[in-house]
């Protein structure tokens, strides 16, 4: 009886359910309707604004945050009303207080992600960098793809996608390649000690000249930046327009062409790395005289010592080790008659 009971009021209950159901019924699909129809007012709000501005370059970013918010605003009023639809008695008090409690709920849970989102908006706004910038971030270089709210995308030289956090990108140094119209790139060259430092660097401005595309103003230069170990270095600058990674590897690519190829065919020494090995006794006239003794060449105006002969000295070696050898031959045979004297 008891089991028949329960099963009884199991089903009225079901039943009355069923019954609030349908009568909500219409109520939901209204509801839903609605929602729909903000939903799409939304995204036509965002396509309308992203369109509004993106005929402008330094109104791009802005259109795009103007558009989301928009989006995210009609989207959550079309919220509010589809649920004032489906729920009559529920009052536009009773929602904030629960958006209230639920955002500090979800800001404690999602962290990171709202300040990868103000971020994300605060970049948007600054336009520290824009869509189709090329930038560099550590280790990472490409083309800016797309600034989302959450993270930036950039699409590396070799064909590879990076998603960056934008609350990384706020916080760290980042170099914008792109940020103006002229870049300027430059290339150390090292001639040989015995080429004349003038020569070589008009050599180097024609043979920059001599490259199209490359500016006049500003006008490329060459300067003295290193006397190296085995070559006295110039560094050779100049400027080109547009700062596209493309467009800079060819002018590169040309430029130095022309620089290696004109300073050979007019004789200048493009030498390899070398070492010159120096005894500190070098000299024949300064052995044993450490104030003369200097630890390379040339002197300049002063006097310059004559150079040990290296073969020289080989010889000499030789020849005393020969006569060591001789003498201690002549030794051995000496002490070997002696002994076979003795002997008799």
């Amino acid at each position: 009886m008891n089991t028949t009971t329960k099963i009884t009021d199991v089903w009225s209950k079901i039943h009355a359910m069923g019954n609030e159901f349908l009568i909500l019924l219409p109520n939901i699909v209204l509801a839903l309707i609605v929602f729909a129809i903000f939903f799409f007012i939304g995204r036509t709000l965002k396509r309308a604004v992203r369109k509004l501005t993106s005929a402008h370059r330094q109104a791009r970013n802005l259109g795009l945050v103007l558009g989301r918010l928009a989006q995210g605003v009609t989207i959550l009023t079309g919220l509010f009303i589809a649920l004032s639809i489906v729920i009559p008695s529920l009052k536009a008090n009773d929602l904030v207080q629960l958006l209230g409690i639920s955002g500090v709920a979800i800001g404690f849970a999602f962290r990171d992600i709202l300040q990868n989102f103000l971020a994300g908006v605060l970049i948007l706004l600054t336009e520290p960098f824009q869509i189709d910038d090329q930038i560099v971030f550590k280790n990472f270089e490409g083309t800016v793809e797309n600034i989302q709210t959450r993270a930036t995308i950039i699409k590396t030289y070799d064909g590879r996608r990076i998603v960056i956090p934008n609350s990384e990108l706020f916080t760290n140094s980042v170099i914008v390649n792109t940020a103006f119209e002229n870049r300027r790139l430059q290339y150390d060259i090292g001639i040989g000690y015995g080429d004349d430092i003038d020569t070589a660097r008009q050599l180097i401005l024609e043979a920059i000249d001599e490259v199209d595309g490359v500016l006049k103003n500003p006008a490329p230069d060459a300067i003295v930046v290193e006397l190296a170990g085995s070559s006295v270095n110039i560094r050779a600058r100049w400027w080109v327009q547009p700062p596209r990674r493309a467009e800079l590897l060819d002018f590169q690519d040309l430029v130095l062409t022309n620089i290696k190829n004109k300073l050979v065919a007019n004789g200048i020494d493009l030498p390899f790395p070398t070492q010159q090995i120096l005894f500190h006794d070098q000299t024949e006239d300064t052995d044993g005289d450490r104030k003369r003794q200097r630890e390379g060449w040339p002197a300049g105006q002063a006097e310059v010592p004559k150079s040990r002969s290296i073969s020289r000295a080989l010889r000499q070696l030789a020849a005393t080790e020969s006569q060591r050898t001789k003498s201690e031959d002549g030794q051995v045979i000496s002490n070997n008659q002696h002994t076979e004297e003795k002997d008799r």
